[in-house]
């Protein structure tokens, strides 16, 4: 695999791995719908394309973020899409947290093609992209992946094949359903500490090393305390992801309460003009239907 890599998606992960991969090394082809977003990691030493096909065109391994599973369609279907215009034996790469529907069939198009497309979903926020920690979820071919690892390895750190195409946002999916869940009780349980007068941080330092510890609770809960609600991962594509998943679980006649509870607060929230605020952002909302009064642990 030469050192050319294509990054379509500049979002809040898509910039953070971006600049993982220059400092790998590697040579950074970049496109993002706003080029705006490209602008300081052009200054980095990264190239900008208008045009996917030129990047299509000059690396055999291109990755992409984006926002849902419309937008892969976008850029990966159609006559001037990557599978189209990519070269044979290349290696495409979806990041995005997408439909397994889709991306069982972008795999089978790709073969059509000689093209290997993998789907490898990120976890992890971002916080795991401008630390190169994030944990990779990989479907598809796997001497593709194989081959791809040491690249992954500059943007991740929990970087495992899960099995043929489709299985990397199958476990993607696993992931957002116990992060939903996980959210529910961790805003619950602070709300619960704040009611009774605790000072909740010193309940962050007693539990989070404990059996209720999570990444949420140690990385969410400060912010929630805090009232910093800016996006590490927006609450639209949260619900994007668990839409998804209960579409998926509809299928397989699967009984899923929590995840049907947190699906419904969320889209609670975007209806009420909060989709571009982080998911920590729940514990305002679970506040507001508690009706707590007193923010005694939040001067």
């Amino acid at each position: 695999m030469d050192t050319d890599i294509g990054l379509i998606g500049l979002g809040v992960m898509g910039r953070s791995m971006a600049r993982n991969l220059l400092r790998g090394g590697f040579s950074l082809h970049v496109n993002t719908r706003t080029p705006e977003k490209a602008k300081e990691l052009i200054s980095e030493g990264a190239v900008w394309h208008d045009r996917i096909g030129t990047i299509a065109t000059k690396c055999q391994l291109v990755m992409t973020i984006l926002g849902d599973p419309e937008d892969v369609k976008s850029i990966y279907m159609g006559e001037h899409g990557l599978l189209n215009l990519s070269q044979k034996d290349s290696i495409l790469v979806d990041m995005t947290t997408s439909s397994p529907e889709l991306a069982i069939k972008l795999n089978k198009l790709g073969q059509q093609n000689g093209i290997h497309v993998l789907d490898a979903p990120v976890s992890g926020g971002d916080i795991g992209a401008r630390n190169a920690s994030l944990s990779i979820m990989v479907g598809g071919n796997q001497e593709a992946f194989v081959k791809i690892l040491p690249i992954l390895r500059t943007i991740g750190s929990n970087i495992v094949y899960q099995g043929p195409a489709g299985n990397g946002q199958h476990t993607k999916m696993v992931n957002q359903i116990c992060i939903a869940a996980g959210k529910l009780a961790v805003c619950e349980g602070l709300i619960y500490g704040q009611a009774v007068g605790l000072d909740l941080k010193n309940v962050l330092n007693s539990i989070e090393s404990g059996a209720a510890g999570s990444w949420t609770l140690s990385n969410l809960g400060p912010r929630m305390l805090k009232g910093d609600f800016d996006p590490g991962f927006f609450i639209k594509h949260f619900v994007k992801d668990l839409r998804i998943a209960k579409k998926v679980a509809d299928v397989k006649e699967l009984t899923m309460p929590g995840l049907k509870l947190a699906l419904e607060l969320y889209e609670a929230m975007i209806a009420d003009g909060d989709g571009d605020l982080g998911t920590q952002a729940l514990f305002k909302k679970m506040k507001s239907l508690s009706h707590t009064l007193d923010d005694p642990s939040l001067d």
